[in-house]
């Protein structure tokens, strides 16, 4: 995150340019505030070790980081779903199979009024496990997606924002 980002707005709306991009991210916009003003109250004891844009860049990533981890936190499970719930589905036909095969064996006889049951019981085992594992695969492909969308434009806020806190910048206008 380089001070000199050159998307500063100078036309002297960047009050308002601010104040909006405070309103969209406030937690983000705390953070980078509490930073600039900690490393200013201790600038005796940091000067030596860390300057104001680094500091300020740290804490913003920290931020974005921790947002980030918040928006991933369910979809583990989301994917163990989607992944599993085929093989509960296919689990159920060789069920399903199973007893018609036992039904056959115990009256000789393979007439459709006898492995009926068992199989529809197996196709539907089968439909269930899609009818699960669907929606949760692309429940996990959609989350993921708007997720990295989140997180491009949380990057950009912070670019914004860091470039205000350092450079004194306009933040742009989204």
């Amino acid at each position: 995150m380089s001070s000199g980002s050159g998307h500063g707005n100078h036309s002297g709306r960047g009050g308002e340019a601010s104040a909006a991009a405070l309103r969209d991210n406030p937690l983000l916009a705390m953070a980078a505030a509490e930073a600039a003003a900690y490393h200013r109250d201790n600038r005796p004891h940091l000067q030596d070790r860390i300057d104001v844009s680094d500091w300020i860049a740290r804490r913003l990533q920290g931020s974005i980081d921790d947002a980030v981890a918040h928006m991933q936190s369910g979809l583990a499970v989301l994917a163990s779903i989607g992944s599993t719930a085929p093989f509960v589905g296919l689990f159920g036909t060789v069920w399903g199979i199973y007893h018609a095969l036992i039904v056959i064996g115990e009256t000789g006889q393979a007439s459709i009024d006898h492995v009926a049951g068992p199989v529809g019981e197996s196709l539907i085992m089968t439909a269930f496990g899609l009818f699960v594992a669907i929606p949760a695969v692309l429940g996990y492909n959609g989350l993921t997606r708007a997720n990295k969308s989140i997180v491009t434009r949380l990057k950009r806020f912070a670019h914004g924002l860091h470039a205000y806190f350092v450079a004194g910048l306009q933040l742009p206008h989204a």
